[in-house]
């Protein structure tokens, strides 16, 4: 197991005021208060939260005073959140799900026990035999614990009730449309609202407009093609709509910072690619 694919470090806000991205999975463990931004969509915290994201999406975390993190990388191929989907029901929803927030507070006693794993996984000698099966272990676990608190904070209630079917329908939409409809107008016009009533809704609700909402499924779309499977990067761009693959890579790249073929190769293509199926 390359040790790089794995790892635990801490760290301090200021390591996280310029926005990067890279071809890991991370999960942020940290406790005060301050500012998230992934992707240019805006997110506040208080006190002990969690924080997940995953390969080349554009992070920052901001806060007012000095601020421990923690943070958990994973690449894909030390484990394949895909793959290991009937285990840890984590994919869409810590991950790759552009209508939930990425992020969550914490009980004190889930955030120690979070933490407690993370201090367990560096101490474990990255050479020692089974030591790739231990660390899959307590990541699973700390995917478990975090996938059933966000599940007690999810289901619709937390929508304002006049806006739920206004909103749902939105998204029901996105996710109908995106590849041929990339303009908020479409969903508008669909929605018997104008533009900009719409563009306020979701914003309020998501954080993020309806345009960055459609970018942001087109692109993890995207991702889950390149990733996931073994098609060209021209059939790719064939299958999402695109003129050709220079305006699908000049697209992606725009969004990402690197351009599809660079994010396959450093995300390398899933175990799953043979057995993935729409």
């Amino acid at each position: 197991m390359k040790s790089n694919f794995f790892s635990v470090e801490k760290k301090n806000s200021d390591d996280f005021k310029n926005s990067f991205g890279d071809s890991m999975y991370h999960i942020f463990l940290f406790n005060g208060n301050g500012k998230i931004i992934i992707d240019f969509a805006e997110y506040t915290f208080h006190g002990r939260t969690v924080f997940f994201s995953s390969p080349y999406q554009n992070i920052q975390i901001l806060s007012s005073s000095a601020l421990d993190v923690e943070v958990l990388n994973f690449h894909g191929d030390f484990y394949c959140i895909e793959f290991h989907k009937k285990e840890v029901a984590c994919n869409g929803l810590l991950f790759n799900n552009v209508y939930l927030f990425p992020h969550f507070e914490l009980s004190e006693e889930v955030y120690r026990e979070i933490s407690d794993y993370f201090a367990k996984i560096q101490q474990v000698d990255h050479h020692e035999d089974f030591s790739s099966s231990v660390l899959q272990s307590y990541l699973q676990l700390i995917l478990a614990i975090s996938s059933k608190e966000k599940n007690k904070l999810l289901p619709d209630k937390e929508l304002v009730k006049d806006d739920f079917n206004e909103l749902k329908s939105f998204q029901n939409l996105v996710e109908e449309h995106f590849i041929v409809e990339k303009n908020v107008s479409f969903y508008a016009e669909v929605l018997n609202i104008s533009p900009n009533t719409l563009s306020k809704k979701i914003k309020s609700r998501f954080n993020k407009t309806p345009s960055q909402i459609i970018q942001e499924r087109v692109i993890l779309e995207a991702k889950k093609q390149i990733h996931l499977t073994r098609k060209s990067i021209k059939e790719i761009a064939v299958e999402l709509n695109f003129n050709d693959e220079f305006h699908f890579s000049k697209y992606f790249k725009k969004y990402t910072g690197i351009s599809p073929t660079h994010f396959r190769k450093e995300t390398g293509i899933s175990i799953v690619a043979d057995l993935y199926k729409e």
